[in-house]
């Protein structure tokens, strides 16, 4: 696997960390690269510390930690965990989601540490509580906004990817996916007949995604685009293909559909690609009646409580069921 980070400039212990994360726990190339990265910073704040160096220093960036062996690591308490996270709120200004990663690849390390590896007896993050978030209901299109969008797209005579593109935001708001599950997809991984795709998610698990008519219909037209003569030199098996006949990009993707939130006059709205996802997942459960067990695996969570988060109502709903109330016809006092 190529990380983000130079596994090289990293105590042996945390290279060991990330083989097992790799060939035991079958964990992605981004998953991993992010804990190596929480697992880096936290070790150079304690060397900063030890050290005398400021940590918001540019010297901080420098240190150098692959002297980190098991006797230091030994000694690092539950406090230095805690005084790390206070580091990243209040000179790293991380959020409630920033800490909670960063606690994760702790836990995560020193768990191996204990429990696989029995180099240590006692667990020092093993009762530390996650940073709790604020839970905000998750912003989407709505069915209006959706069909403006995809009239942008369709509207776009100037695109030489019209076609790809439609397909592509079709997938977002009908099947929820993300967008490095979109990239990801090859053509074998669609049904001959367009009646299912499947995606590789988080954890590289796979899942079947079922398609609807308007996903087997924009999936059909680009399909015949995608193995037509402009395509047949690729080598790639990539499902959509950038303009360089390679795998789509997540940042290609993510520039595409906000190139065409503005067509659709949306940008002031602050949507994005994962917005998609939360309008695909709401629609579903608002007009669709879809249960929320059922729109838990389409969506691809493990938890339940994931997808709890779309079974808010919306101020729309509630003010037609207010009006629905079968005394909402009834006048005031003065009435004849």
């Amino acid at each position: 696997m190529a990380y983000n980070i130079s596994l090289d400039t990293l105590p042996s212990l945390v290279r060991e960390f990330a083989s097992y994360k790799s060939v035991i726990q079958n964990s992605s190339e981004k998953t991993i690269s992010e804990y190596l990265l929480d697992l880096r910073t936290f070790f150079r704040f304690l060397v900063a510390r030890d050290k005398k160096i400021s940590p918001s220093s540019e010297e901080f960036e420098k240190i150098d930690i692959r002297s980190v062996d098991l006797d230091y690591i030994k000694n690092i308490t539950t406090e230095d965990i805690y005084e790390f996270l206070m580091y990243a709120d209040n000179v790293r200004g991380n959020m409630a989601a920033a800490k909670s990663r960063k606690l994760s690849s702790i836990k995560g390390f020193f768990k191996y540490l204990t429990t696989k590896r029995m180099m240590l007896e006692d667990n020092p993050a093993i009762n530390i509580e996650a940073p709790k978030k604020k839970q905000a209901l998750p912003k989407f299109l709505s069915l209006e906004e959706s069909l403006e969008l995809l009239n942008a797209i369709k509207n776009d005579k100037e695109s030489k990817s019209t076609v790809r593109d439609y397909a592509i935001v079709t997938l977002f708001l009908n099947c929820g996916m993300r967008v490095s599950e979109l990239v990801g997809i090859n053509i074998e991984d669609v049904d001959a007949k367009f009646r299912s795709l499947t995606v590789t998610g988080k954890g590289n698990k796979q899942r079947i995604v079922y398609l609807n008519d308007a996903c087997r219909v924009a999936l059909a037209e680009y399909m015949e685009e995608r193995l037509g003569e402009s395509h047949k030199a690729c080598m790639s098996n990539a499902l959509f293909l950038s303009s360089r006949e390679q795998r789509i990009s997540v940042k290609t993707v993510q520039w595409m559909v906000y190139k065409y939130l503005d067509m659709a006059g949306l940008e002031s709205k602050h949507y994005s690609v994962h917005k998609l996802r939360h309008t695909a997942a709401t629609l579903m459960y608002q007009t669709g009646n879809v249960d929320v067990r059922v729109l838990k695996d389409i969506l691809g969570h493990e938890q339940l409580n994931t997808t709890q988060i779309y079974t808010h109502v919306s101020n729309q709903s509630m003010e037609d069921a207010m009006s629905h109330n079968p005394l909402s016809s009834q006048g005031g006092v003065d009435d004849e």
